[in-house]
């Protein structure tokens, strides 16, 4: 799906959410990143298999 370089991290990885923005609905408490993952402004993401998963901040 990333076609940056260096390639986002894909959406099985713990550091998903350090994707590229591409589509930014943060009026709607959404956005969605490169690798398909959906973050949501309540701390959560959903990755492209359904899972729902807290945001890992960066240490």
């Amino acid at each position: 799906m990333c076609t940056h370089t260096p390639p986002c991290p894909p959406p099985e990885d713990s550091h998903c959410c350090r994707a590229r923005l591409v589509a930014d609905h943060s009026e709607q408490g959404w956005c969605r990143l490169c690798n398909g993952v959906i973050v949501f402004d309540d701390g959560l993401y959903l990755a492209p298999d359904g899972q729902v998963q807290p945001v890992q901040l960066a240490v």
